[in-house]
């Protein structure tokens, strides 16, 4: 099995870093990820200049470009005989409508729009509160290993998150949730001429039942978003 791994915080990131080290328990990993941090992105595309590729080594491609740039250039030009797509882990969650803007959702979107399997994955951070890699890879590695060996419906990718958990000891489940279409706080500061987004992320609005409020309750956010 080929694994294409990317992200939107870039090459260098703890996360895409834990992901690489799953991935490679489950077959050959080809990482194609940014040079740079490009978090918020959404599914912007480079089509009005090109875009350079570094080639590290053999298995690795920095891009000075975005996500789904880099999606789209492993699967036409990198790693087109890829078997999966990986996005992630973001340091952060991407959960209800933040799968419009975020560029690790996006670069597994695009790969479903290409026809190819993909899944987003990412970690929710609690506020004032930094993430424990070697905890998370510790709990995703069974549920990236389950979804791996499914079949997913052409047109489809997976949204995978993890919850914030307080100790070691906290036996995480899966739960399958849909995405929750709540819109987020619309808070601003303002100072002179110019405004600031004051809203506070943990109390955005939940549906009961969505990948808000399953990953938010301690549990492992999996969903299924149709292209």
């Amino acid at each position: 099995m080929k694994l294409i791994v990317t992200n939107d915080d870039g090459i260098e990131a703890d996360g895409i870093n834990t992901l690489v080290r799953l991935a490679s328990r489950r077959g050959e990993v080809v990482v194609v990820a940014p040079a740079q941090p490009q978090s918020g992105v959404g599914h912007t595309l480079t089509t009005d200049k090109p875009v350079r590729v570094d080639k590290l080594t053999e298995e690795r491609f920095r891009v000075w470009g975005t996500p789904a740039d880099c999606t789209r250039l492993a699967l036409s030009q990198l790693a087109s005989d890829g078997d999966w797509l990986l996005s992630g882990i973001n340091n952060g969650s991407n959960l209800g409508v933040d799968v419009y803007d975020s560029g690790t959702v996006a670069a597994a979107r695009e790969a479903a729009i290409l026809g190819y399997k993909a899944i987003a994955l990412s970690h929710y951070r609690a506020k004032d509160r930094s993430i424990d890699w070697r905890l998370a890879a510790k709990r995703i590695q069974p549920v990236l290993g389950r979804l791996l060996s499914k079949t997913l419906q052409a047109g489809c990718f997976l949204n995978v998150n993890l919850p914030h958990p307080e100790h070691d000891g906290v036996r995480l489940e899966t739960r399958q949730a849909h995405v929750d279409t709540s819109p987020n706080l619309m808070t601003y500061a303002r100072t002179g001429d110019a405004f600031r987004y004051t809203g506070i992320y943990q109390d955005r609005p939940r549906q009961p039942g969505s990948d808000i409020d399953t990953c938010f309750d301690g549990h492992i956010s999996i969903s299924r978003i149709r292209v």
